[in-house]
């Protein structure tokens, strides 16, 4: 039997652990957490998200995503307007403070990810990503 550090599931954990604290290293710098950042991310990639999208897209609760855009709101990053249609829903947008916060933060996040990355090869990264959405597809749910 294989040495338990050896297991993929683990390395992965293990490698998640460490990208999340270089990453949240980085944030710091700049004032934001991980959380806020990936809602200023996606709000970069597709503005008017609801809060329920935004904490799917986060990996956190419908109520930590709350207390999250709240906190962005208060700061000026983001901004929420009713919904057109489902008026109880409000959709979430970048201010230009929150473009200019995201702009701050992609060069220390973009290091962070090639120090993780330095030691493969170029033509291997393609395959790692790939390995990784297929990881993903196997244990998620069919819809």
């Amino acid at each position: 039997m294989a040495d338990s550090t050896d297991r993929i599931g683990w390395l992965l954990k293990r490698a998640q652990g460490a990208l999340n604290a270089a990453m949240g290293e980085a944030l710091a710098e700049h004032g934001l957490t991980l959380s806020q950042y990936a809602v200023l991310t996606a709000l970069l990639e597709q503005p008017g998200l609801s809060n329920a999208d935004l904490a799917r897209r986060a990996f956190v609760t419908p109520q930590t995503m709350n207390q999250v855009l709240r906190e962005l709101e208060t700061r000026g990053l983001v901004a929420r307007r009713p919904h057109a249609v489902h008026g109880r829903v409000l959709q979430a947008h970048l201010t230009p403070d929150g473009e200019r916060s995201l702009r701050g933060c992609t060069a220390g996040v973009d290091a962070v990810e090639e120090r993780m990355l330095a030691g493969l090869p170029a033509a291997d990264r393609q395959r790692v990503a790939d390995a990784l959405r297929m990881f993903t597809e196997a244990l998620t749910p069919s819809a």
